[in-house]
């Protein structure tokens, strides 16, 4: 399986004052730290290899992780420094560490899918990235994926439109060459880098059947904890 990267440098504003000392990843679920389920998660996909992206309080994340052993995988650090690098940026930084190809999922999310079918799926499709999607209908968060017969007709987190009935799943697979022109000072966030990629056709998609979920609000906080008990 190919390795993993994990974008976990956001301020969590949503989640204060409990964001206020620790970092979104060291946030409670069921007794441990959510960190600890999701590198279980992909533990247990099969994924060996994961490199946290870290800003705020990123140094606890380190403490806690170490090298990963515990959770069965082997893990390895890239922090923002001193001015954010957004979610695109900091995997530009990352990419001394990286392999030709690689997973892309966020710091506070849980994607219990088959992640060899998303592998074995980007391969089959022949692009530079590919997208998951959920049919979500604006019932987990807001629609932002126009998506038929296989392929993504128009992403957009901003300017989003009636047609949207699918939302991006959150894990997503790139060749490393896609990050290699992107800026290496100040922030980039990767909704440009899909959005980019759509526009030049090397965007594949893959729809999700397992719903996503997350730990960036108190309400996914209580969905989640539900969900692993």
């Amino acid at each position: 399986m190919i390795p993993a990267i994990i974008l976990a440098g956001g301020l969590a504003t949503r989640l204060r004052p409990v964001t206020e000392k620790i970092p979104k990843a060291l946030v409670e679920i069921n007794g441990r730290p959510f960190v600890a389920h999701q590198l279980e998660l992909l533990a247990r996909q099969g994924i060996r290899e994961v490199i946290f992206c870290l800003g705020y309080l990123g140094e606890q994340v380190v403490d806690y992780v170490g090298t990963g052993s515990k959770f069965g995988v082997k893990v390895q650090y890239v922090f923002d420094g001193p001015v954010l690098l957004g979610t695109a940026g900091c995997i530009r930084q990352a990419l001394p560490l990286l392999p030709h190809n690689f997973f892309v999922l966020y710091g506070d999310s849980y994607l219990p899918c088959d992640y060899q079918a998303v592998q074995a799926a980007f391969f089959a499709q022949q692009r530079l990235g590919l997208m998951t999607v959920f049919h979500n209908q604006g019932q987990w968060d807001t629609s932002n994926v126009e998506f038929s017969l296989g392929k993504i007709l128009r992403y957009d987190k901003i300017a989003r439109t009636a047609a949207m009935h699918y939302i991006d799943y959150g894990l997503g697979v790139f060749t490393r060459e896609v990050f290699l022109e992107l800026p290496t000072e100040g922030p980039y966030d990767l909704a440009q880098v899909y959005q980019k990629l759509l526009m030049q056709d090397q965007l594949a998609a893959l729809e999700i059947k397992e719903r996503f979920y997350e730990v960036g609000s108190f309400q996914g906080i209580k969905e989640l904890s539900e969900f692993l008990t």
